[in-house]
């Protein structure tokens, strides 16, 4: 005797070998002998079991679902009874197993019920469901011509709209996204590798540029229409006239300096600090929003600014003009001592905005010694001694220290010109000293008149930011509060409302234990580190297009540790696996094999070695902390 039963959701055949109240021992037709359930068995018959599942099967693909659908009615039934009705006689065994078959791959038709047992799905539901069936083979369709449409390079038309959520919040759900997941698998690339093969990236930058913007500006990078309070007139107007020393893609002017003889013999230092803080009013409209921002995003060639230009012409320290500044004078004695500081609110007229690249063939280490002619030079060079007196007083000069390497970046026309300047030039080095000296003395008043503001700290090499005056061991300062950028940064817009109070006497935007400050701290610190590491990103995209743009083959690198290397003349990074172990500061040699922007990967070839030189110098932190 045999037995026709269901086993794991499909159906077999074999013979009986023994036999139990509640199970039986049975043999396939490979030989292989199983134990079963008895309420598993759903027939038994005497015919051989060879060709008889085949022949099921077979029998099976000749009969119409709906027919049965319809011959079976509403009630509940067995599918040998349904075979009986169907054939009008009784049924072969491989008939039987046939409709039984037939039920068993239909369940939109025919709900299971087990034993044998099924019934017919309601007229409605079933016509639901295949019409859902229906819609499924369609959408298999239609992900399988756009998956081919993109295998073969072009992008369908349903992705055109749906290009921002595949680059940057894949809807997995979609048809889209399945289409698209097909290609990469087909082509063995990542998902933007496909899409940019389709021709969906035109500018490989405004893609980078658009994941950033997702993020951090959601609703768009413009400014809506706020109305901005101006700067009264009434403030006292400086003796001094001050000149501004900038890169030339400056537009957010907000640092200042000048130089004044006094009858005493003394000399009169203004270190110059543009004041939104008297037009950008607390809680306002442009106020919640400079605080959603919380600083000016830079990258090559462009940058968001964290002021509508409404509020930044005001302010900006602009040649020629007058403007209200926040200013610290300091008053030095002939060998470079303070005498005193103070620290005014008033306006003063800016006389001059210097530029590098115009300033620096003037006025640069090798000039120092005799007058080149520049009309500041004189006053250039007692603030440069000034500031390495400054510099002494913090206990850091160092003057064999290697000057770091700094890299501006120029795009025009999406053309990038790269030139690289040493850090520490003359300069650099009076600007920051001069920096540093406000932040520092500004922090020491607020805390003075137990004022919150926000100031970075380091202790133990970890630098953070803090409400509270502590030391910045770096720095050699015993407070830093950064408030020498108002236009740029939100910190310093909030320590020059603080600082303000503090010397006009007049109740604190943030009194002492305000959590609002605190906030702004915390949002700060997160957005402008985000803010620095995407400008990061940009410039390493510049530099790798740079590559490209120049047909550069080969470059000189130094090694940095293990397979990491320094690119000569870019601030770019990479890893180089053919390298071999070689000490840090190995200068080598390496053949550029690919340059993939849309990735941002550089892969080069280990070529020779061609001189040891000493390890590149790590960025002072001092020179970070006073941009």
């Amino acid at each position: 005797m045999n037995v026709f039963y269901e086993e794991d959701g499909g159906f077999k055949v074999a013979t009986i070998m023994t036999e139990a109240d509640s199970s039986l021992q049975v043999e396939s037709l490979s030989g292989k002998r199983s134990k079963i359930k008895s309420a598993n068995v759903l027939m038994r018959f005497e015919q051989l079991l060879s060709g008889f599942m085949e022949a099921a099967n077979a029998e099976a693909e000749t009969l119409d679902t709906d027919f049965l659908w319809e011959c079976c009615g509403e009630a509940e039934f067995n599918f040998l009874a349904l075979a009986q009705d169907y054939y009008g006689a009784k049924p072969s065994p491989i008939q039987s197993a046939a409709v039984a078959i037939k039920l068993h791959a239909a369940p939109m038709y025919f709900y299971r019920k087990g034993k044998g047992q099924y019934k017919s799905a309601p007229a409605d539901t079933l016509k639901a469901a295949l019409a859902g069936q229906e819609k499924k083979r369609l959408q298999a369709e239609q992900v399988a011509q756009m998956a081919a449409a993109l295998v073969a390079g072009q992008l369908p038309e349903a992705f055109k709209s749906k290009l921002d959520m595949l680059f940057y919040a894949p809807d997995k759900n979609t048809l889209e996204w399945k289409a698209l997941e097909q290609a990469t698998h087909d082509l063995h690339l990542t998902a933007v590798q496909v899409l940019a093969k389709a021709g969906a990236i035109p500018s490989v930058h405004d893609y980078h540029l658009g994941a950033f913007l997702r993020e951090y500006f959601p609703n768009g990078s413009e400014f809506a229409d706020t109305e901005i309070a101006h700067a009264t007139d009434d403030l006292p107007l400086s003796a001094a006239e001050a000149i501004s020393i900038d890169d030339s893609t400056t537009t957010e002017i907000d640092d200042a300096l000048s130089v004044s003889l006094l009858a005493n013999g003394n000399t009169q230092v203004g270190i110059h600090i543009a004041a939104p803080a008297l037009g950008v009013l607390p809680d306002t409209p442009l106020d919640i929003e400079v605080m959603k921002r919380l600083s000016t995003v830079y990258m090559p060639g462009h940058k968001i600014t964290m002021l509508p230009e409404a509020a930044i012409r005001p302010f900006s320290l602009d040649a020629g003009q007058v403007k209200p500044v926040l200013s610290l004078y300091v008053e030095v004695a002939p060998d470079f001592s303070v005498v005193k500081r103070e620290t005014k609110l008033e306006r003063i007229k800016i006389a001059e905005n210097l530029r590098h690249d115009s300033l620096e063939p003037y006025f640069n280490e090798n000039t120092l010694t005799a007058d080149t002619g520049h009309p500041y030079w004189s006053r250039l060079l007692f603030l440069f001694q000034f500031a390495e007196s400054l510099e002494k007083a913090r206990g850091k000069y160092d003057p064999t220290r290697p000057p770091q390497v700094d890299y501006n970046f120029y795009v025009e026309d999406g053309k990038v010109r790269i030139v690289n300047r040493q850090r520490g030039s003359p300069m650099d080095k009076l600007v920051a000293e001069l920096m540093i000296e406000a932040n520092s003395q500004w922090g020491a008043l607020l805390a003075q008149h137990q004022l919150p503001g926000i100031y970075r700290a380091q202790n133990g090499g970890k630098v953070y930011m803090t409400t509270k005056a502590e030391g910045h061991q770096g720095l050699g300062v015993a407070q830093y509060a950064w408030s020498t950028s108002p236009l740029r940064r939100a910190v310093d817009l909030i320590n020059q409302r603080q600082i303000i109070a503090a010397i006009q006497m007049t109740p604190p935007v943030y009194p002492a234990n305000s959590d609002v400050i605190v906030g702004h701290m915390r949002n700060f610190d997160l957005t402008y580190n985000a803010y620095n590491e995407f400008q990061t990103r940009m410039e390493r995209f510049w530099c790798l297009q740079y590559l490209i743009q120049e047909n550069i083959t080969e470059v000189q690198a130094t090694v940095w540790r293990e397979n990491l290397v320094r690119l000569q003349d870019l601030p770019y990074m990479t890893k180089v696996p053919s390298l071999p172990e070689l000490k840090a500061g190995t200068h080598v040699q390496l053949a550029v094999q690919k340059v993939d922007t849309l990735l941002m990967e550089l892969q080069c070839q280990f070529k020779g070695v061609i001189e040891t030189l000493p390890a590149a110098a790590q960025t002072p932190e001092e020179t970070k902390e006073a941009e």
